[in-house]
């Protein structure tokens, strides 16, 4: 169910998840689609050498793979869907619709409460305590991973 309006029904502020988070203006029903992850579409090889890994930094870009051959990044032409942070208890969730991603509520969304979705990011590698390092999650929910990492089947 998309929202009723062009105008999304949150507004974005400082978080203590992470940097800048989106909050709710207004009750949000669960299954609204709010916005679109947009940006700028690239191949993984144009990708990874935009962000290159490097050992022992922290993992932080706007980039959201749609399938093995496309990757959203959002930090060129994205917009404020970006700014929806990682939680291991979300209220949200990203669906890859016909090439496009959308986020949308999972539950209902009190007013004020902060808009967030697990990104649930895939690491080929072993599951170190140096890797969840490079990929930390701050959410404070209870059942907090500590990690954005999905978690290993």
């Amino acid at each position: 169910m998309p929202s009723d309006s062009a105008v999304p029904p949150f507004e974005i502020r400082p978080s203590s998840m992470q940097g800048l988070g989106a909050f709710a203006t207004h009750h949000i029903l669960a299954g609204v689609r709010l916005i679109e992850y947009a940006g700028e579409r690239l191949t993984p090889a144009e990708a990874d050498a935009r962000y290159p890994d490097v050992d022992g930094e922290r993992h932080h870009t706007f980039l959201f793979a749609i399938d093995d051959d496309v990757v959203i990044d959002a930090a060129v032409n994205g917009n404020d869907a970006r700014f929806i942070n990682h939680s291991c208890d979300p209220n949200c969730d990203a669906v890859i619709d016909d090439g496009r991603i959308w986020i949308e509520t999972i539950r209902d969304v009190a007013p004020g409460e902060e808009l967030a979705y697990d990104y649930a990011y895939v690491l080929e590698e072993r599951h170190t305590p140096a890797a969840k390092r490079r990929f930390p999650c701050h959410c404070g929910a209870a059942n907090c991973r500590g990690t954005i990492l999905a978690k290993k089947r």
